[in-house]
C-alpha cells in the first residue's frame, strides 16, 4: 500500500472507532445510569391513562362565563383485557344488546388495536355513570371510567357563534399536513364557531398518567410515584366584546321570528350581540344526546343551524342609500348641497320608476334626500357615479363604484373570527356582463342606488357599514374575541388595525349623519328615538321573491333597520332584519331601539315597556312553518333556558 494512503486509513479507523465508542457510551447510559426506559420496559403491566385537560372558558365583556366546562365520563375499553365479565349487565346499563357490544369491541380493535384504550361509550348520562361506578369491579380489568370535561352554556344563548365540539373524524386524523397530529381517536375538537376558530387556544394539552397493574390487571398506584407522568394543561380563556345581557334580550326578541340582529362597538369592531333567529339552546349539542339533537336541528324547517347574520344575503333596500350617497361624495360627483328635482319618480332611463314622495324640495340636498328616503335621488347619484367622464366609460365607472363597495366591506368576507361567513353579492362588471350579455349601461342596474337589483348583503356587512358612518370613514374588522388570557402572540393583531375607507370632509360626512338623524326625529324611524340620546338610523323594506311551482312569486317584504347611537362618540351600531314582516316600523325599528337603549342606559324606560312586551310576544313565522318546527319543544328541556329566562326577567325589571 502506498505511504500516501496510510494517513487516510488511520483517519477512517479513528472515525469508526469514535462512532462505536459513542454507541457504547450511549448504551451504557441508557441501560445502567438512566433508569427511566428500563423501568418502563420492565413494567409490562403498566396502564397508560390519558388525562383530558379542561378547555378554555369563554367570558363576556363583563367577566361572566357564557361557556364553561362540566364533568362527564367516558367508558373506555382495552379489548385484550376483556375476559370474563358480566356482559349482560353492562349491556343493560348502556341500553345495548349483545350484538352491539361485540360490534363496539371490534370497532375498538380496528381503531386502536387490542392493547390500547378506545372509547366504548362516550359522555355517559348521570344515571349510566352512577350505575357503572358502583359496579365497575364486575367489568374490570377491561373497562374503565375516564373523566371528560364537556361544554355547558349557563345562559342557553349564542349557539350560532360559540359553536360546539365533536369527536375528531378519521379523515382529519389522516390529514397528510400533520395539522392534527396531537389528536387521537376519541378526542374532541372544535367543529364550528369560536370553538373551531380558536381550537389551538382552547384545547389545552393532554396529560398522561402511568399506573402499575398486578397480575390480574388491576391498577395498583402510580408508576415510580408519578415520575413519568405528564400534567394536563388547561386551555386558555377567551374574553369577548359580547354583552351577554344584550344577547339574551336579542334572542328573546327574535323568538317566533326569522331574521338577524348584529350589534357592534364602532370604536373597536367588537361584536356586542349576534342573533340569528330562530336560535336554539347550545346545550342541545353538548353531552350524551348531542348526535340525536343535531339530527333534529338539521332537518328543522326553521333552519336553526343556519347563521343568518353572516350567511344570509338580503337586498338592503333603503338602508343602502347612505352608502350610495357616501360613494357619490367620495367620488366627487356630488356635494352635500346637490339636489334632484324628483316629481314623484325617476324617468331619465326611458321608463318611469315611481317614488314615494312628490312634494317640492324633498330631495333638495343629500340630507333631505336621506330624511325622505327619495328613491329617484339615489338612483341618479348611482348613475352620476358610474357615468362620470373621468373614468373613461361606464364599464370602468362601474368597476370603480364596486371598488368603493369592496373597500366598505361589501362583496367579500369581512374576516370575522368565526367560520362560514359569506361575502354577499355586488354588481361588479363580470356579473353585469353575465346578466346583460355584455350590453349594459348605467340604467341597466339603476335600482342598486336605492338598495335593490344586483345586491345581496349580510346583516354583519350592514352593521359594519353603520360603523363606517359612525366613525366618519373607518372601521375595524368585526370580531368577538378582544383578548386571550396569558397569550402574548399577535393572533388578534388584525382586529386592532384601523381601515380607512373614506376621505371626504367633515362637512360632507355630517350631511349624511344629519340626514340619518332626521330619519329618526322626523322620518320613518321615529320609533327608534331614545330620550336624552341622539340616534341616527335608516329604515328599509326589501322586496322578497321566491320561486314557487316554477314561478317567481312576490312574498311579504323583509323589514330592516340600521343605525348607531349616540350621534357623537357612538357606542353601538346595529342592523336588524326581520324576514316576511312588512314595514320596518312594525318590528325592525322597535327591536333595534330597545337593544340600543338597553346597552346605552342599562335599562328600558317605563314608557317603552308596552313596546317591549309586544315584541316579546309577537311572531312573524307562518303558521305552517311554526307547526312543522320542533324547536320550541327541543329548547324547553335544556337547563340553559332557565338561567337565560332569569336574566331576561332581571333585564325587564330594571
Amino acid at each position: 500500500m502506498s505511504v500516501y494512503n496510510q494517513p487516510r486509513k488511520r483517519i477512517i479507523q479513528l472515525i469508526i472507532l469514535g462512532m462505536v465508542s459513542l454507541i457504547v457510551v450511549r448504551l451504557f447510559f441508557l441501560q445502567v445510569i438512566e433508569t427511566k426506559y428500563s423501568k418502563l420496559a420492565d413494567a409490562n403491566a403498566v396502564l397508560k391513562k390519558v388525562i383530558y385537560p379542561s378547555r378554555g372558558i369563554i367570558y363576556d365583556r363583563n367577566g361572566r362565563s357564557i361557556l364553561r366546562n362540566e364533568a362527564m365520563y367516558d367508558l373506555v375499553v382495552t379489548p385484550s383485557n376483556v375476559k370474563k365479565i358480566d356482559t349482560a349487565y353492562l349491556c343493560d346499563i348502556l341500553g345495548i344488546d349483545g350484538e352491539e357490544f361485540h360490534k363496539r369491541i371490534v370497532d375498538a380493535i380496528v381503531r386502536n388495536g387490542r392493547v390500547r384504550q378506545s372509547v366504548f361509550a362516550s359522555l355517559l348520562t348521570p344515571e349510566m355513570y352512577g350505575r357503572l361506578q358502583e359496579s365497575m369491579h364486575r367489568f374490570q380489568p377491561g373497562f374503565e371510567l375516564v373523566l371528560r370535561p364537556v361544554r355547558s352554556y349557563p345562559y342557553g344563548v349564542g349557539a350560532n357563534f360559540l359553536g360546539y365540539i365533536s369527536e375528531i373524524s378519521p379523515q382529519l386524523l389522516k390529514d397528510p399536513s400533520g395539522a392534527y397530529s396531537a389528536y387521537h381517536q376519541g378526542d374532541y375538537i372544535g367543529a364550528t364557531g369560536l370553538e373551531k376558530t380558536y381550537e389551538s387556544i382552547l384545547m389545552g394539552q393532554r396529560g398522561i398518567q402511568y399506573l402499575m397493574k398486578d397480575n390480574l390487571n388491576r391498577p395498583q398506584g402510580s408508576l415510580e410515584n408519578g415520575e413519568f407522568d405528564t400534567v394536563a394543561i388547561a386551555g386558555k380563556n377567551l374574553r369577548l366584546a359580547l354583552d351577554i345581557e344584550l344577547q339574551v334580550l336579542g334572542e328573546r326578541l327574535m323568538r317566533g321570528k326569522v331574521g338577524s340582529i348584529v350589534a357592534i362597538d364602532p370604536q373597536t369592531g367588537g361584536i356586542l350581540a349576534m342573533v340569528s333567529g330562530p336560535s336554539f339552546d347550545p346545550n342541545l349539542l353538548s353531552g350524551s344526546f348531542r348526535a340525536k339533537n343535531f339530527n333534529k336541528l338539521y332537518v328543522d324547517t326553521t333552519k336553526p343551524l343556519y347563521n343568518r347574520a353572516i350567511q344570509a344575503a338580503y337586498p338592503p333596500g333603503s338602508t343602502f342609500k347612505p352608502i350610495t350617497g357616501l360613494i357619490g361624495l367620495e367620488m366627487g360627483v356630488i356635494t352635500p348641497s346637490f339636489g334632484f328635482n324628483c316629481l314623484g319618480g325617476y324617468g331619465l332611463c326611458g321608463r318611469f320608476s315611481r317614488c314615494l314622495h312628490s312634494n317640492f324640495g324633498h330631495a333638495a340636498n343629500i340630507r333631505l334626500a336621506l330624511a325622505n328616503s327619495c328613491n329617484s335621488y339615489f338612483m341618479h347619484v348611482y348613475r352620476l357615479s358610474v357615468d362620470a367622464g373621468k373614468w373613461g366609460g361606464v364599464m370602468k365607472g362601474q368597476a370603480k363604484w364596486t371598488e368603493y363597495l369592496e373597500a366598505m366591506g361589501f362583496g367579500h368576507r369581512l374576516g370575522i373570527d368565526i367560520p362560514s361567513e359569506l361575502g354577499g353579492i355586488i354588481p361588479d362588471t363580470a356579473r353585469m356582463n353575465r346578466r346583460y350579455n355584455n350590453l349594459w349601461n348605467s340604467c341597466s342596474e339603476m335600482y342598486v342606488g336605492m338598495g335593490q337589483g344586483l345586491l345581496g348583503v349580510t346583516p354583519l356587512q350592514l352593521a359594519n357599514a353603520m360603523c363606517i358612518i359612525a366613525n366618519r370613514g373607518h372601521y375595524y374588522i368585526p370580531h368577538f374575541v378582544e383578548s386571550i388570557d396569558g397569550d402574548n402572540s399577535d393572533i388578534l393583531h388584525k382586529y386592532k388595525e384601523q381601515h380607512q375607507v373614506a376621505h371626504i370632509s367633515d362637512e360632507a360626512f355630517n350631511s349624511v349623519v344629519l340626514g340619518l338623524e332626521d330619519v329618526v326625529t322626523q322620518g320613518t324611524a321615529r320609533g327608534a328615538a331614545i330620550d336624552g340620546i341622539i340616534v341616527c338610523g335608516k329604515t328599509g323594506t326589501a322586496e322578497n321573491k321566491a320561486r314557487i311551482n316554477g314561478k317567481i312569486e312576490k312574498l311579504k317584504d323583509h323589514s330592516l333597520f340600521v343605525g348607531f347611537a349616540p350621534r357623537d362618540n357612538p357606542k353601538i351600531a346595529i342592523a336588524v332584519i326581520v324576514e316576511n314582516s312588512g314595514f320596518s316600523t312594525t318590528y325592525a325599528v322597535p327591536i333595534a331601539s330597545i337593544l340600543m337603549e338597553k346597552y346605552l342606559t342599562d335599562s328600558i324606560s317605563a314608557k317603552r315597556r308596552p313596546v317591549l312586551q309586544r315584541m316579546l310576544e309577537a311572531t312573524t313565522m307562518s303558521p305552517e312553518m311554526k307547526a312543522k318546527s320542533k324547536l320550541d319543544s327541543l329548547n324547553s328541556v335544556n337547563y340553559g333556558v332557565t338561567v337565560g329566562e332569569d336574566l331576561l326577567n332581571k333585564i325587564i325589571s330594571k
